[in-house]
């Protein structure tokens, strides 16, 4: 587990944007299992690739129009029950660290996995999570 010191900063970038961090499996499954609209699920984390273009690259993607109607995160290494849980709704993808997920109407329709996001641009991420957004994201 991860100080809180030290990851206070990186959870601030998202939940100044918007994001609901989730501390407890109870706030992810009632967050994951809407049946209405639109929720994307960021899986933070303290490493680089995290910090250069997975968070900058989200921040990014949600300065268009269409966006997803929720915001919400977790953090590997410090929300331990909640990231659990949270990886239980990404399945069958293995676990990873940063992740991205995009989901409608309670089900996984888009994600990105930490090898689709280490050593791409914030925005190489911006723009796939756009397309994402464009065809799932109704406003």
């Amino acid at each position: 587990m991860y100080p809180i010191e030290l990851v206070r900063p990186m959870a601030q970038e998202l939940e100044n944007s918007g994001f609901e961090s989730l501390s407890s499996k109870d706030q992810v499954v009632s967050a994951l299992t809407a049946d209405q609209g639109t929720v994307l699920l960021v899986v933070n984390s303290v490493c680089g690739c995290a910090a250069a273009n997975a968070r900058p690259g989200v921040r990014m993607a949600l300065q268009q129009e269409q966006k997803p109607a929720k915001l919400v995160t977790v953090f590997a290494g410090v929300d331990q029950e909640a990231t659990a849980k949270a990886r239980e709704f990404l399945l069958p993808y293995p676990p990873s660290s940063p992740a991205i997920a995009l989901f409608k109407d309670g089900r996984l329709v888009h994600i990105l996995e930490r090898h689709q996001i280490e050593g791409r641009s914030a925005q190489m991420i911006a723009d796939n999570l756009s397309h994402a957004f464009q065809t799932y994201c109704q406003n």
